[in-house]
């Protein structure tokens, strides 16, 4: 598989590409952070955002873990239901994954993510992808290259075989550059300063270009 290296600056020797998650294919659409309300809680917010998203853990076994007290738990695990029921995909998603695997890609996923969030993008998936990289299960948080590493092994491939696409600039562009991948920063608002190779949405007549 080929990428239009005049376009892109990414080479011929492309065998995989690697999605974000929320922000990316997915979004709520009725936010709530239920999540982020727990960290706040915590003396130390950056440990907690770190083991919120690198264990396997429920709201509840989370605020134990953490010793959180004073909150109101059943008002978060509300807050998270509805932000659940509200994941949707963006509406080009489904047509660009399944242009990806008609040309020949493997198609990954790898997103720091709490865990209750990975079953409700799973459910709207098109089909199985090659390989879910979640923080909750491999335990490092991009931009970590470990992450990415872990990724590109599950795959078969080598980090300049991947190409990584996502909206986060520092984990999504800059962690998958340094970790030796290739990689697309989608910038939905068109507002970005960064040059490098962006998009603005992932529908196919903005993908196939990138793709040869």
């Amino acid at each position: 598989m080929n990428l239009v290296s005049e376009q892109t600056g990414i080479g011929p020797e492309i065998e995989a590409i690697i999605f974000d998650a929320f922000g990316t294919l997915c979004e709520i659409t009725e936010p709530r952070r239920p999540f982020a309300q727990l960290a706040r809680s915590c003396p130390d917010r950056q440990h907690a955002r770190e083991v919120l998203m690198t264990s396997s853990l429920s709201l509840r076994d989370a605020a134990r873990e953490l010793q959180v007290e004073g909150i109101d738990l059943d008002e978060l695990e509300a807050d998270l239901a509805v932000e659940l029921a509200s994941v949707r995909l963006y509406p080009e998603v489904i047509e660009m994954l399944e242009a990806v695997r008609a040309r020949g890609f493997k198609i990954a996923i790898a997103s720091n993510l709490a865990a209750p969030y990975a079953a409700p993008l799973l459910r709207l998936l098109p089909f199985k992808l090659d390989v879910y990289a979640w923080s909750f299960e491999v335990g490092y948080l991009k931009p970590d290259p470990r992450i990415y590493r872990w990724t590109c092994h599950r795959l078969g491939i080598e980090p300049e075989q991947a190409l990584m696409v996502g909206d986060t600039f520092v984990a999504d562009y800059e962690g998958a550059r340094g970790a030796g991948m290739h990689a697309l920063y989608l910038d939905r608002a068109g507002t970005s300063k960064h040059d490098v190779p962006s998009l603005m949405t992932l529908d196919v007549a903005t993908v196939s270009p990138h793709l040869s």
